[in-house]
């Protein structure tokens, strides 16, 4: 299918970019063997490095949402150190919470903008792509895992694209990131309604964070900074 979309788009392309790429889907072939060969360490390690981030997020994910729904016990029965951890507990629970649930409505209005890119912006230009409710839905549901999610959701809508032709994968590129660069601070106001700090507040911490400790880092930014302001905040330090 790839040799086919590079064979039909030669026309399209400009003479420099057209010698480029490799005729015949022969070519294509031995040129991605040729490309996987080379880079397979480093591929291996993307996988690994996913696979990690992935299973971390689930880990967190599944332990936040058992701090959040636990049941409430009587702190009167727990020794000075049971309570001082079931407090923390407590804060961290509640800190998950509110940022999953500003989560929700990030990924929503995520939904909201590529629902009117697949099916009003694409139509209205010609372009009536396949799989088009399946993306909308996908994106919905990725988009419930901060930044890894968009990553999921804007690979399917571009292999969607690419599979039409070239100039409408790269629109839809250039979409995707124009839209998460703006969300990228929508985000930031939205979690930062839920956990009572400042737009500029959030966006610094998730900086240094992501600085840090990588995407993890920027992943955990929300809720490790809404469980610092709570602790500060029950020892009005803020």
């Amino acid at each position: 299918k790839m040799a086919e979309i590079v064979e039909s788009s030669r026309e399209t392309m400009p003479d420099w970019l057209a010698e480029v790429l490799p005729r015949g889907s022969e070519a294509i072939r031995e040129r991605a063997s040729h490309w996987l060969r080379e880079h397979s360490t480093d591929l291996q390690l993307i996988g690994k490095e996913t696979t990690h981030l992935l299973v971390h997020l689930l880990i967190g994910m599944i332990v936040g949402a058992m701090a959040s729904l636990r049941e409430a016990r009587d702190s009167e029965s727990l020794g000075p150190l049971a309570r001082a951890l079931a407090e923390r507990v407590f804060r961290l629970g509640e800190a998950f919470r509110r940022v999953v649930f500003a989560q929700v409505r990030i990924s929503a209005l995520n939904t909201l903008f590529t629902a009117l890119y697949l099916v009003v912006v694409l139509p209205l230009a010609g372009v009536h792509l396949p799989l088009t409710k399946t993306m909308i839905v996908v994106t919905f549901i990725a988009g419930l895992l901060p930044v890894v999610g968009n990553l999921i959701s804007n690979t399917v809508i571009f292999i969607v694209s690419l599979a039409h032709s070239p100039g409408v994968a790269i629109s839809s590129l250039a979409f995707l990131v124009l839209i998460h660069k703006l969300e990228y601070f929508l985000n930031a106001r939205i979690v930062g309604s839920q956990i009572r700090a400042k737009a500029w507040e959030l966006l610094t911490a998730m900086l240094i964070m992501e600085s840090t400790f990588g995407l993890a880092g920027l992943v955990a930014a929300p809720i490790c900074y809404a469980w610092l302001k709570d602790e500060l905040a029950s020892r009005r330090l803020i």
